[in-house]
């Protein structure tokens, strides 16, 4: 190459655009080295902001350079080599670039609230309920902001426009079709969002479905995991809990009376009882001393039923309460007072009336025996 050569290049406009491109990268990269310090400086004191920037480097790092390059590729002539696909190209990467974005940026938010607000205290009803509210909008934020950087996308293509074009043309049988197609996705995120306002049930309650008793451990933007008191694990349709009735134990607070019951004889005396269930939650570390009583609940034709309602602060320590109250009372009657469990009573008129009609026996000489129930032997 000689040097007339040389300046003809150098005078070609496609170097110009291409060197423009490489400044404008470089340019771009040292402000977001900078600002990225500076911003990361500035939010060490303020928790959620600090988190939501941290998100944010990483599709920023991308964004900036995307930016600066679109500004080059709109001021560069027509004639560039490939400067349409360019182009394009470079509106996609940055619509996909924005959608990363936001998708960190609500991600973000609702990990510093959630860090706010730690569940692992002794009163955690309000976290669990901010947990719940944070963690269903921000995914309903999510799926909305995926949904539409994916039509923005698409909105980018001229086959695309056209389609879009054709279904408001033919928008009855279409809408029809893809709103029962689409039913499950969108009764899901409604549910979703009556869940997150509502709040029916929130992390970390403890719900009755089904007959399973469990802690919810999980909501996610279509189902929530129950989790069971054996490990094992329910899934159940966010839609389900809108349109079915259930148990939330812990819904204002975790606080709950359990019962214990118990079949005795008619002739077992109620104090003793009552003083072995008081000192059966005395000696109960399980029992908040709110409530421990014994009521005679119902009188059955062989046994009475009594009922013992004693007190916890969850259910779960309640369980294990409920277990020590009955095996203490179980105990206390088998060693004072055996004979007072439940019978089954017999009454056998017949033979009463025949013993109470028949002659006395006993000793009718010396040939009598006293043990012999026909009575003495006559002589021949």
């Amino acid at each position: 190459m000689n040097i007339a050569e040389l300046i003809s290049w150098a005078d070609d406009s496609s170097l110009h655009i291409l060197v423009a491109a490489l400044i404008s990268i470089l340019l771009a990269l040292l402000v977001h080295r900078i600002s990225s310090t500076i911003v990361l400086r500035m939010t060490r004191t303020m928790p959620v902001t600090d988190v939501v920037a941290r998100h944010c480097r990483a599709p920023a790092l991308l964004l900036l350079p995307l930016i600066a390059l679109q500004a080059v590729w709109q001021v560069a002539p027509n004639t560039f080599p490939l400067i349409a696909g360019v182009r394009h190209a470079n509106v996609l990467l940055l619509l996909t670039t924005l959608t990363w974005l936001g998708l960190r940026v609500a991600r973000g938010l609702a990990q510093g609230v959630v860090r706010l607000h730690p569940v692992d205290v002794e009163d955690n009803l309000q976290a669990r309920r901010i947990h719940t509210q944070t963690r269903m909008l921000a995914r309903t934020a999510m799926f909305i902001v995926l949904l539409t950087g994916l039509a923005l996308m698409l909105m980018t293509f001229p086959e695309a426009r056209q389609f879009g074009a054709s279904l408001l043309a033919s928008a009855g049988v279409v809408g029809i079709v893809a709103g029962i197609a689409a039913r499950p996705v969108f009764s899901n995120l409604i549910a979703g969002l009556q869940i997150a306002l509502a709040q029916p049930f929130r992390i970390d309650d403890v719900l009755i479905i089904q007959g399973e008793w469990g802690r919810v451990e999980e909501i996610t933007g279509t189902y929530v995991v129950l989790k069971i008191w054996d490990e094992r694990r329910l899934i159940i349709p966010l839609q389900w809990f809108i349109e079915n009735p259930f148990q939330n134990w812990t819904r204002s607070n975790a606080q709950i009376i359990g019962t214990v019951f118990v079949w005795v004889d008619y002739r077992m005396p109620l104090a003793p009882l009552r003083e072995a269930a008081q000192r059966a939650c005395e000696a109960a570390p399980e029992w908040d001393k709110r409530l421990c009583l014994l009521q005679l609940v119902e009188a059955g034709e062989r046994s009475m039923q009594l009922r013992v309602l004693v007190t916890s602060a969850n259910s779960s320590l309640n369980w294990d309460l409920r277990c020590k109250v009955r095996e203490a009372l179980i105990d206390f009657m088998q060693r004072d007072y055996p004979q007072h469990l439940p019978l089954m009573r017999a009454e056998l008129a017949e033979i009463k009336a025949a013993i109470a009609t028949a002659p006395p026996h006993g000793l009718q000489g010396s040939q009598g025996s006293q043990a012999d129930p026909i009575g003495p032997v006559p002589k021949g």
